[in-house]
């Protein structure tokens, strides 16, 4: 597989993560309540799919730089979801809005230079 193609399947995965994590933000602004835990698992697999793309194109080919630092930011992000479940919905805690508002904004900055990459 080149990797334009690694680029734009790893953005197609986390489009489809970034739905999840919508829908799990609107869950969770609309209410007092946790999104459901499988939503959550299906948002990370996803998410975890296209990091795990992303790296290996960057581990195995020559990327833009714009993809290296949106690879980064998905790193970063991805600590941030680890915190959000393990911390939060494994200890049946109230997620906090500060933190789902940065790991949102961390993983949005990765998604648009994932896509500056991979159709520019």
């Amino acid at each position: 597989m080149d990797p334009t193609t690694m680029l734009r399947t790893a953005a197609c995965l986390f489009a489809l993560a970034a739905l999840g994590g919508v829908l799990m933000a609107g869950i969770r602004f609309m209410g007092q309540r946790n999104p459901p835990p499988w939503i959550a698992m299906l948002h990370g697999l996803l998410a975890g799919a296209g990091l795990t793309l992303l790296a290996y194109a960057a581990l195995t080919a020559t990327i833009p730089a714009t993809a290296t630092i949106a690879l980064l930011l998905f790193v970063l992000a991805a600590l941030g979801g680890l915190v959000l479940n393990l911390n939060y919905e494994w200890n049946r805690r109230l997620l906090p809005v500060p933190l789902l508002v940065v790991h949102a904004l961390v993983a949005v900055a990765g998604f648009v230079l994932l896509l500056v990459a991979a159709w520019a």
